[in-house]
């Protein structure tokens, strides 16, 4: 069967069920654009190309499977090296598709012409020029391969214009064999003299604290870490990209570490003196001054990628493998050493739809209820260690203070929205403040509900995130949490949901400040507040929001907050915008100064208790 290049193109994606394509048209890319109208996939029309990049990212955040953009060459392609540098840092499958002026004008500054390949060769797993429209299926296999396998990342496909319009003759890889990437082979097993060390270790620690990083999620792993912790009675951190990958009201739960992290999840990791990282790097937002982090501890680190384990601390046994493969290959090391299962009905609840065991927001589970499997021989005892940890949360929880007829607190609003909504509701967050107080106030008891920017933190992330997110779960409830200052960078993709009836719903913490770099300067920089003011009124939020055909809505109160939610709830065809005025100058705690150790944690303003 002959084809054009560009034919070939969208029929590979098909043999890749792919079902949406998130992307703006332009020039080099027009071939393909037209034999769209003929496919089955889905084309969203972004109102810019970042917003088309983040919209894969959100996509791919929640379902799993790699998102897929497509935008023109030069400036098409330059708008999205944002997401594609977010995706990489995350390790979120994507796979980009560009079009490129016609092989014959490459190297001539020809019109919208940009060396996309080289651009973007830092910041994605791998990427491809096209020359030969025959070696479209096989690139595009190869692509989605690579984004998917291993620890997964952004890939991105530049395709000249005159190879879309040039004749193939069809034919789809029949497996692996036929691809062409030699020495790509992600190791998935751990080693096996490495597992039963790690075993071991877990055996023999008396502070042990589970570190569970987002390659948990990547992985599948919730269901296996879930037994993990069950199994051995040991505690566990979710790190900002991991949370929902452990329940957060499962009593081992003691939530996020780093540098906004609860008071008790930075301390424990400094106190331990085994720390498990699985799927997690050491950031240095969780680690704080490394030479200063977790003195104590001796270190088990799992990670798919290679180049993770010791780049950061030196393990004391590195595992390379898939997180979901290792835990259940150290599940039987343990047993083989005495650990048995957990004896009696573990704790209950929902499964998610990727399978993984979940915990109904409703339902609490109670502190003390899960135990150990039969104990090994000689394994010290770690009901001291449990003791300290439920002491510190009862001594430093999480704080604010609401006064009556008062400023609106952001936390009372995230806290209003986690109780209105479903249990499973996807959760978006764009960067900054609000990020920090929606990571702590919410409670993830399910895997792929909490969709943010780790790594690069990127500004505008939520709303296109949030739209893609729909997209691919278009049975949750997604609600955007944003700041004004993020909201302004990418609001008009809410065009985009209305326009393609996306029911989005984004809340605005509106403090009318860049408020992480307010509270930085108000900290750090003795108050002299540079560039950060936005204006509470500039623009106007409910009236921007209905010209892009959105309901508006603004809160001044907190008797105002949960009427709004309600309302909101209600609509579901259309986008909403609710816009809370909320108190400029409310700080997030706890926090640890950047370049300080954990241990020197500042909780609440006075730096005591906090709030209330």
């Amino acid at each position: 069967m002959r084809l054009t290049g560009a034919q070939a193109l969208i029929k590979s994606l098909e043999m890749q069920h792919v079902e949406v394509i998130f992307g703006l048209p332009g020039g080099a890319i027009l071939p393909v654009y037209d034999p769209i109208l003929d496919s089955s996939i889905r084309h969203v029309l972004v109102r810019h190309e970042q917003g088309a990049g983040h919209m894969a990212e959100g996509y791919a955040h929640v379902t799993g499977r790699p998102g897929v953009a497509m935008v023109t060459s030069g400036p098409g392609a330059t708008n999205i090296v944002t997401p594609l540098a977010d995706a990489m840092m995350d390790s979120i499958p994507m796979v980009v598709i560009t079009g490129q002026v016609p092989t014959t004008a490459i190297g001539t500054d020809a019109f919208q012409e940009c060396p996309i390949t080289g651009v973007t060769m830092d910041i994605t797993k791998h990427n491809w020029l096209v020359t030969d429209a025959q070696d479209l299926p096989r690139v595009v296999a190869e692509a989605f391969h690579v984004a998917t396998t291993g620890r997964p990342g952004p890939v991105l496909v530049d395709v000249p214009k005159d190879v879309s319009n040039a004749l193939m003759d069809w034919y789809w890889p029949a497996g692996i064999d036929e691809l062409d990437l030699p020495g790509y082979k992600p190791q998935t097993e751990g080693d096996p003299e490495q597992i039963r060390k790690a075993a071991e270790l877990m055996l023999g620690a008396a502070r042990p604290v589970i570190y569970a990083g987002g390659g948990i999620l990547k992985a599948r792993a919730a269901e296996a870490l879930r037994e993990l912790a069950e199994r051995t009675g040991n505690p566990v951190v979710t790190t900002l990209m991991a949370r929902g990958s452990f329940p957060d009201r499962h009593p081992l739960c003691l939530g996020m570490p780093g540098m906004h992290g609860n008071y008790t999840a930075v301390t424990a990791m400094q106190k331990a003196d085994l720390l498990i990282a699985l799927g997690s790097r050491f950031d240095d937002r969780v680690t704080g001054k490394i030479s200063a982090f977790a003195p104590d501890a001796k270190i088990i680190h799992v990670d798919v990628d290679p180049a993770e384990l010791g780049k950061v601390r030196r393990p004391d046994v590195a595992i390379a493998g898939d997180a979901r493969v290792v835990i259940e290959e150290l599940l039987r090391a343990l047993e083989s050493l005495g650990l048995g299962p957990v004896g009696g009905p573990s704790v209950s609840g929902d499964r998610s739809v990727s399978g993984d065991r979940s915990v109904r927001g409703d339902r609490s589970v109670r502190a003390g209820s899960v135990a150990p499997g039969s104990p090994a021989e000689g394994r010290p005892a770690i009901a001291p260690w449990m003791a300290q940890l439920r002491a510190w949360q009862e001594e430093f929880p999480l704080t604010y203070a609401q006064e009556e007829g008062g400023a609106l607190k952001p936390q009372l609003v995230v806290e209003a929205l986690r109780d209105a909504t479903p249990h499973d509701t996807i959760v978006v967050a764009g960067v900054g403040q609000h990020q920090m107080w929606a990571s702590q106030y919410w409670k993830f008891d399910n895997p792929y509900t909490w969709v943010n920017s780790g790594g690069a933190g990127t500004m505008g992330f939520a709303v296109p995130a949030a739209i893609g997110a729909k997209v691919g779960r278009p049975d949750k409830m997604v609600w955007a949490i944003d700041g004004d200052g993020c909201f302004q960078m990418t609001a008009q993709e809410l065009v985009t949901a209305s326009a393609e009836r996306i029911p989005v719903k984004v809340a605005i913490l509106n403090n009318a400040y860049l408020g992480m770099v307010r509270q930085w300067q108000e900290l750090f920089y003795e108050e002299r507040y540079s560039e950060v003011y936005l204006s509470p009124d500039l623009p106007d939020y409910v009236k921007w929001a209905e010209a892009m055909g959105c309901v508006g809505l603004k809160v001044e109160s907190a008797e105002e907050v949960a009427p709004a939610i309600e309302k909101a709830n209600g609509i579901d065809d259309r986008p909403v915008v609710i816009d809370f005025r909320t108190d400029a100058f409310e700080k997030v705690y706890p926090m640890v100064p950047a370049g300080a150790s954990n241990s020197d944690i500042i909780v609440g303003p006075s730096g005591g208790e906090g709030g209330r």
